[in-house]
C-alpha cells in the first residue's frame, strides 16, 4: 500500500503556519507586538537550530487562543485562513497531492504545528488525515496549553505515524512510504521512509540529500 506523507510548513506551504498565526494574533491585537515578536522569533530560531522545547513553545503559541475562548478563536482563525493561508496555497502543492491520490496512495499531513492551527489548513488542501500536535482539553472542553500524547515533532513523527498505521491494522512492513519535508528536524521520519524527498529544503537538508542520493524537489519559491 502506498502512503504519501507531507510535512506542512515550507513543504506544502511556502510559509510557517505557526509563526504566521503568531504574527496574525499580534496584528489583530491579541498579543503585545514587541514581547510576542521577541519570544516568537527566539522559538523559531530554536526550531531551525533543532533545539526547540516543543512543550514550552505550544504553551506560548496557544496562550492567546486559550484566553479568548473557542468562539473568538474560531472567528479569528477563519479570518487567518482567508487573509494569510488561502492566498499562499500554490497550485504546485495541490497538484502534488492530487498526483498521489490518482496513484491510489493514502495521503496524510504530518506536522509539528498544533491541531488548532493546522486542521483548517489540511481541510483547505483536501487532506483528511492530519497528524499534528494534539492539544490537551480541560473539563470545559477547551485547550489548556499542554500537549496531549506524543508530540509529532522530530522522533515523535515516527511514533505518531506508527500509531496511525496500527490503528488501521497496518505496520511499516506492509506499506511503501514517501515522505516530503524541508527540514533536518524531520530526519527521523525521512530516514524511516522508503522514499524520502527533500522538498524546498534548507541548506543543511539539501546537502544531506545530495550526499545520500535522495530526491530533491523545489516545489515553489518561499514567500518574501
Amino acid at each position: 500500500m502506498g502512503i504519501a506523507l507531507f510535512d506542512l510548513d515550507h513543504t506544502l506551504l511556502p510559509l510557517d503556519s505557526d509563526y504566521a498565526w503568531g504574527e496574525f494574533t499580534t496584528r489583530i491585537g491579541w498579543t503585545d507586538p514587541v514581547d510576542f515578536a521577541r519570544r516568537n522569533d527566539a522559538f523559531f530560531a530554536d526550531y531551525q537550530a533543532g533545539r526547540l522545547d516543543v512543550h514550552a513553545y505550544v504553551r506560548f503559541a496557544t496562550d492567546a487562543v486559550r484566553v479568548r475562548g473557542p468562539q473568538a478563536a474560531a472567528e479569528a482563525h477563519a479570518r487567518f485562513m482567508a487573509e494569510v493561508i488561502e492566498p499562499a496555497i500554490r497550485p504546485a502543492a495541490r497538484a502534488l497531492l492530487a498526483a498521489h491520490r490518482e496513484r491510489g496512495d493514502r495521503v496524510a499531513i504530518v506536522t509539528a504545528t498544533n491541531e488548532f492551527v493546522t486542521r483548517p489548513i489540511a481541510r483547505a488542501l483536501g487532506v483528511e488525515t492530519l497528524i499534528a500536535v494534539e492539544l490537551e482539553r480541560g473539563p470545559d472542553g477547551w485547550i489548556t496549553g499542554a500537549i496531549r500524547g506524543v508530540p509529532s515533532f522530530r522522533e515523535g513523527k515516527v511514533t505518531r505515524v506508527a500509531q496511525w498505521l496500527a490503528a488501521q491494522g497496518l505496520d511499516w512492513d506492509g506499506v511503501h512510504v514517501t515522505f516530503y519535508s524541508d527540514s533536518t528536524n524531520d530526519l527521523p521520519l525521512l530516514e524511516r521512509a522508503d522514499v524520502p524527498v527533500a522538498t524546498n529544503p534548507g541548506a543543511g537538508l539539501r546537502q544531506l540529500a545530495r550526499e545520500r542520493g535522495w530526491r530533491i524537489l523545489d516545489l515553489f519559491d518561499p514567500l518574501p
